[in-house]
């Protein structure tokens, strides 16, 4: 049997918390559903050291933390590709190795995209809450996560997804009150994400929407809802994102595209494209296929 280890932060990074596939379930109780906010990339992490696609990992944002372990853990990062280095060694990102005990791991910045997984084979353990060990806080200087100890042979995956061919491009269906306003303006300019962004939704800025003088009673919302604010900006929710919200909603991000959220970073450039029910469902269906064969690939190769 592995060892039990313990995996302790030295430094906690910008915002780096334990995921899984969040609480799905829940939301009738007013309880945003969590998890990874990039779910494909935990997933593809989690296979890459023989994992179940949602055991659960750390989700780094940025700037990753400093971690050191009591025993030898099988490791990989994937998503975003941050810098990373443990004792003398420089490692890379997808690409898995074994992190010695009482060594120290560092992850620094990213200069593309913004989250990655840190997975280690056997899953993190933490606290269960309403069926999932998903952290509703960002960790902090000095906690202690069990896992579980084992060395890993190098293995690496680096590869363009089909499914995220156009990373900048968000397909939507219309919402609730996309009759409100002129879809021109939502499909005909480019919007910039903005530092106010966070795993509750993107902040999105570009030239105002006109907004009527109407008001709804506060209504049923997920992630991917796209909102209209006051000043005529636009709200995309994410996965920490509210169940219940008062303003309008022009549109509804497809399934397909969810995880693109987790990968924005301020700055970023956004452009919406209108699908049709039809063109969704195609799209889910082949992103799910994808990821079965990479799994599968992955899975297989390890044997």
């Amino acid at each position: 049997m592995p060892a039990i280890a313990t995996l302790k932060l030295l430094s906690p990074g910008l915002y780096t918390l334990l995921v899984d596939r969040g609480r799905p379930r829940t939301r009738s109780l007013g309880v945003p559903v969590g998890g990874a906010a990039d779910s494909f990339s935990l997933a593809i992490g989690n296979a890459l050291v023989g994992n179940p696609p949602d055991a659960p990992a750390l989700e780094l944002c940025l700037s990753g933390p400093v971690l050191c372990a009591d025993e030898n853990l099988a490791c990989a990062l994937f998503g975003a590709p941050f810098e990373l280095s443990a004792g003398q060694r420089r490692l890379a990102a997808g690409k898995t190795f074994t992190l010695l005990a009482g060594e120290e791991l560092s992850i620094h910045g990213t200069a593309e995209r913004a989250r990655a997984y840190l997975c280690i084979a056997g899953g993190i353990d933490g606290p269960e809450i309403l069926g999932s060990r998903s952290s509703l806080q960002p960790l902090v200087a000095g906690a202690e996560l069990p896992c579980r100890g084992g060395t890993i042979a190098s293995r690496f995956l680096r590869s363009a997804f089909a499914w995220d061919a156009e990373p900048g491009v968000l397909r939507f269906l219309p919402g609730a009150q996309a009759a409100w306003f002129s879809e021109d303006r939502l499909t005909g300019q480019e919007f910039t994400v903005t530092p106010a962004s966070n795993r509750m939704g993107l902040r999105l800025h570009a030239d105002p929407l006109s907004l009527p003088a109407r008001e709804i009673v506060s209504e049923p919302v997920c992630p991917g809802s796209v909102q209209v604010t006051r000043d005529g900006q636009c709200i995309v929710l994410g996965v920490d994102g509210q169940t219940i919200g008062g303003y309008p909603k022009i549109a509804q991000v497809i399934a397909a595209d969810l995880d693109k959220f987790g990968q924005f970073r301020p700055g970023d450039r956004v452009r919406f494209r209108r699908v049709s029910v039809e063109e969704a469902e195609d799209l889910y269906r082949r992103k799910r296929r994808e990821l079965h064969e990479w799994l599968l690939r992955l899975y297989v190769a390890e044997r």
